[in-house]
């Protein structure tokens, strides 16, 4: 048998190195709430629609690398249920012929297993008698008939009939409830489970998900959904977690990878639209990977202006594009019929002299797009937060407006990017929300780490302040009580075993901690315990009401 492994562009994250995972997040979480943003955690899978109207058709993350499937017609028990209700209920609580009661709304132990969705009590004419009777069915809707079903339902019929309704044998009918699509099975006995069709439609048709290759979208989307815009305030939410793209895997680049990321947005009453919000979240950035430890990132900022100004931006491009187009690369031939500014975005070092010969995006910017990126690069300036600009800088989502930023850093190599990010001021426009400018960013989790391993020599493990170790398993409960009082006292304890020679236990303590405390019969009785520092050497001997003080020093 083969032995199965991680899927071919995921990997799994172990100690140590997880230890520096959660210091970035534990540093990101802790600026933002410097800068007052909110955690907003959203589904890793999306309608697809999602990303098509904004992310862009013509994009490669949807063109090419998003993992997306049909999932099928879905019958819908819950409605085909009430349905059935409404069309049986009885009118009051008197019995009435043909019309049913519900007996138990909420099925639960072995009826359950067997798949009764309802027992309800049905109003029926009994020969001979003037009054009309009741019965007991045991309901149950699905989407065909089977002889799992049936087998169930007759199943159910026999529990009731040895249990509490003993009294009612004749009484007790399981009744299958199908859609009229389904054809009835002859070979089902009558007598045993009425098999009834019920006009009507019960499957949803299928719907195309995808999971997430990044997290705008959907961020905006929950930000419509839940009309977050009737508050009036800004939002700053932030994110950390999973995307996922179908792309060829490299250094720092994999088919399940990280981000942390964030938004502002908001009406613009609040103040969205404002230079200011941009300037804010670039100089949390820097703040943000300096306290992380990144020394020697560039920011590159450039503005890419409004509908407007790309709608002739691109115009511009498409014609300079003509007479060249046919000496670059496919994917640029490609780009510059479907979306010529991702032609800006090529790495491909042949295609580099073409593009430095194309329009720049600067010289086709509004008044209004221009005094917008001098008023964020002033704010900059007045912060210190270095820049450098860079014409030919734009992102690959078509919701993209205005400024656009990368930080870089050397230690990546080509693909150099450590984050990006840029406003987005039509996106919940595209979307069906209301008008919601927007500015936010994404950061490759996986690369930072990259980054940071390449400025450490290596990840050290976190070790524990002490590893108990029990001399014998009679001891085993005792050390077990030592080790929760240390750690409700905020200590970290590692916690041997009684089985484990003294040899064997030094051993697994001067890998795991930086002391071990030993425990046997002598120190259980006198509460003097024995405590060696692997850093020194030195053995000691502490009181049990001193040591989690002599442990955290």
């Amino acid at each position: 048998m083969s032995t199965l492994k991680a899927v071919r562009g995921t990997r799994d994250l172990l100690p140590p190195e997880t230890t520096l995972w959660n210091r970035i997040e534990a540093t990101a979480r802790a600026v933002f709430a410097r800068y007052n943003f909110g955690e907003i955690r959203t589904p890793v899978l999306e309608d697809t629609a999602l990303f098509a109207r904004g992310v862009g058709e013509e994009t490669d993350i949807v063109s090419k690398e998003m993992y997306t499937w049909e999932d099928g017609e879905r019958f819908e028990k819950r409605k085909m249920q009430d349905d059935w209700l409404n069309k049986n209920r009885a009118d009051g609580y008197h019995v009435q012929v043909d019309k049913v009661h519900v007996q138990h709304p909420r099925i639960e132990g072995e009826l359950f297993r067997l798949g009764v969705d309802l027992v309800v009590m049905r109003g029926i004419t009994v020969p001979g008698q003037i009054l009309p009777s009741h019965c007991f069915e045991l309901v149950r809707f699905a989407p065909e008939v089977s002889d799992s079903l049936i087998s169930a339902l007759i199943q159910a019929k026999n529990l009731v009939l040895t249990d509490t309704l003993r009294e009612l044998q004749a009484r007790v009918i399981p009744r299958l409830v199908v859609p009229t699509s389904v054809s009835l099975n002859t070979w089902v006995d009558p007598l045993e489970v009425v098999v009834e069709q019920l006009q009507g439609q019960f499957f949803a048709s299928s719907q195309s998900l995808t999971l997430r290759p990044e997290n705008t979208a959907g961020v905006v989307r929950a930000y419509i959904e839940h009309q977050l815009g009737e508050t009036g305030q800004l939002q700053k939410l932030y994110y950390i977690g999973p995307q996922f793209r179908r792309e060829r895997p490299q250094k720092g680049r994999y088919r399940q990878f990280y981000q942390i990321g964030a938004e502002v947005l908001g009406p613009p009453s609040a103040g969205s639209e404002s230079p200011l919000r941009d300037a804010e979240v670039l100089e949390m950035l820097a703040t943000l990977l300096d306290e992380l430890g990144i020394a020697g990132w560039t920011l590159e900022l450039n503005s890419v202006g409004s509908a407007a100004d790309r709608e002739r931006y691109n115009q511009a491009l498409r014609a300079a594009l003509v007479p060249v187009v046919g000496q670059m690369c496919a994917d640029c031939q490609r780009r510059a019929v479907t979306n010529p500014l991702r032609v800006l975005d090529c790495k491909v070092p042949a295609d580099q002299p073409i593009i430095d010969t194309l329009p720049v995006i600067a010289d086709f910017l509004d008044e209004n797009s221009q005094a917008h990126f001098a008023a964020v690069t002033a704010a900059l300036d007045a912060a210190c937060v270095p820049y450098t600009l860079n014409h030919r800088l734009v992102r690959g989502l078509d919701y993209y407006t205005r400024t656009t930023f990368e930080f870089t850093h050397g230690g990546l190599g080509a693909q150099n990017a450590l984050l990006g990010g840029g406003r987005y001021d039509g996106l919940s426009e595209m979307l069906g929300g209301p008008k919601a400018p927007g500015i936010g960013f994404a950061m490759g989790l996986d690369r930072l780490v990259l980054t940071l391993l390449a400025q450490e020599s290596a990840v050290t493990p976190v070790l524990a302040d002490a590893f108990v170790a029990p001399l014998g398993e009679s001891l085993n409960a005792a050390a077990l009580v030592l080790a929760r009082e240390l750690r409700h006292k905020g200590l970290w304890i590692e916690l041997g075993d009684g089985s484990f020679r003294l040899k064997k236990s030094f051993e697994a303590a001067d890998k795991t901690a930086r002391r071990i405390v030993i425990l046997g019969e002598d120190e259980l009785q006198s509460g003097i315990l024995t405590v060696k520092t692997f850093s020194t050497g030195i053995q000691t001997k502490v009181p049990r009401g001193e040591l989690a003080e002599f442990l955290s020093q």
